[in-house]
């Protein structure tokens, strides 16, 4: 089982929003301690989380999801529902694109519910790694990629007028912010020494006992399966997410749906 940290994780919504659905009654806690009070899930719930997130970034209301589930809603009724909604959001500002592809990616999810993962997961030790990164804060996980992007132009910039040259690939890793929202870190391995020169910070990362691995193939506006399948295998062979999986950009060509990234998440035995 999640604590409700991991289990926010790997569902890419706030601990804040699935106290929320608890207390409405969206989606309940598969167990909750006695004594400490502390939530925790099963992967078997991200199932209906993917259905919430689809159905509320469609725009329906809560109270309007929670019925909508009730009544068991098909995989294709769900689709007739994203088509309709999909014809007004063409229609309106170019910034809404980013959450269409959310909601098919979501769909997607739905639609793959069932099937075993194709993905290789690999467990295995991280050595330590020095990286030059610079920071940004991202609202929630569905407005990343709009952080990160400029942060890796202004990293490179940068670096290029150091002469600090890359020594391997990019290193993208996340915490929670402290006042809520992602804290975004955008960093490239590098060989030069530690220090914080007005925000580039050159910092050792630990080294992590046990990570699950696995490798995302496409664009990273289209990890979530990635994330979730990795999710799903770390609860079914018994281990416990301890982390945000850090994200290794392996292979970035011009194409990004060309993209190898490997996601690697630190995880502990009960």
């Amino acid at each position: 089982m999640f604590t409700i940290g991991a289990f926010a994780r790997h569902g890419r919504v706030s601990v804040r929003m699935l106290r929320h659905y608890d207390a409405t009654g969206l989606l309940r806690p598969a167990h909750v301690d006695p004594a400490s009070g502390y939530r925790h899930y099963t992967a078997a719930q991200l199932a209906r989380l993917n259905r919430i997130i689809a159905l509320k970034d469609l725009g329906f209301t809560l109270q309007q999801v929670q019925k909508i589930l009730s009544e068991k809603v098909t995989t294709e009724e769900l689709r007739g529902m994203l088509r309709l909604r999909r014809a007004e959001l063409e229609a309106a500002m170019t910034s809404t694109a980013t959450r269409l592809a959310q909601v098919e990616t979501r769909l997607r999810m739905i639609e793959s519910e069932g099937h075993m993962p194709g993905n290789d997961v690999v467990i295995k030790s991280l050595p330590s790694v020095r990286v030059a990164e610079l920071t940004g804060v991202a609202p929630d996980f569905d407005t990343i990629t709009p952080v990160i992007q400029p942060l890796y132009e202004e990293l490179f910039r940068r670096l290029q007028e150091a002469g600090i040259a890359p020594t391997g690939p990019g290193i993208a890793y996340y915490e929670d912010a402290p006042d809520g929202g992602i804290l975004v870190h955008a960093g490239v391995e590098v060989s030069a020494p530690l220090g914080d020169d007005d925000g580039l910070r050159i910092v050792d990362l630990p080294p992590v006992e046990q990570a699950a691995t696995i490798m995302h193939h496409g664009s990273m506006d289209a990890i979530l399966p990635t994330v979730q399948a990795l999710g799903r295998w770390i609860d079914a062979n018994g281990y416990r997410s301890t982390g945000y999986p850090r994200e290794i950009n392996l292979e970035c060509p011009e194409n990004v749906d060309e993209w190898v990234t490997e996601l690697q998440e630190p995880v502990s035995k009960p």
